[in-house]
């Protein structure tokens, strides 16, 4: 029982590496496509991972905009340093992540990307008001995630978050009604987002 029970865990542990990989160009360039990046914009992937999106949208931005990479784990935080600098990304910034806020400066982002990121946050939110400061006015945040998954739950546990999730992922009505108590406005959603995820853009009220 013990075996089988252990054979299960690592199948499931591989799935999850499958599963939870870095973002394809194809998936890089829809995002691109939906929230429109242009030269001179200020854009930050928080909770970066391997930063492939932030590097893809530096090079778009250009010399005259700047993307901020943000991440909580310290490893991975020197990694993507360590990218940037062999890449010698001189419009990249990277910034160590907290559980409560994004440690950008308030009002500095044109556009703000997480992906597969919010249903990991242990105090949304904090979280959640912090990523609307960080926004300029009218400016938008993409939130790629996917609805629960039991499975995942066994093999790759997320501790610490609300009991509401379901399992590992977040339902999409619930990402929705947490956004828009912290002061966002659904945009748009992409309900046919690769992997079995959904996308949806977030906007904060332009200046009055």
């Amino acid at each position: 029982m013990r075996e089988r029970r252990r054979l299960f865990l690592a199948v499931a542990a591989l799935s999850v590496l499958l599963f939870l990989g870095a973002a394809s160009r194809d998936e890089i360039a829809r995002l691109n496509h939906l929230m429109g990046w242009k030269a001179g914009q200020t854009l930050a992937d928080v909770g970066a991972g391997e930063g492939e999106i932030g590097i893809a949208a530096a090079a778009v931005v250009g010399p005259g905009g700047k993307v901020y990479l943000t991440e909580l784990d310290e490893r991975k935080k020197k990694a993507l340093e360590e990218t940037v600098s062999e890449k010698g990304l001189k419009n990249v910034v990277v910034v160590q992540g907290a559980e409560k806020q994004t440690n950008l400066p308030e009002d500095c982002c044109d556009e703000i990307v997480m992906r597969r990121v919010y249903h990991h946050f242990t105090a949304p939110t904090d979280m959640d008001a912090s990523l609307l400061r960080s926004l300029k006015p009218g400016g938008e945040l993409a939130v790629i995630d996917f609805p629960p998954r039991k499975w995942l739950s066994l093999s790759d546990p997320v501790k610490g978050v609300p009991a509401n999730r379901g399992g590992h992922g977040i339902p999409q009505k619930i990402l929705i009604e947490e956004m828009t108590a912290a002061g966002f406005t659904v945009d748009r959603i992409a309900n046919d987002w690769p992997e079995d995820s959904y996308c949806v853009v977030f906007r904060k009220a332009a200046a009055k």
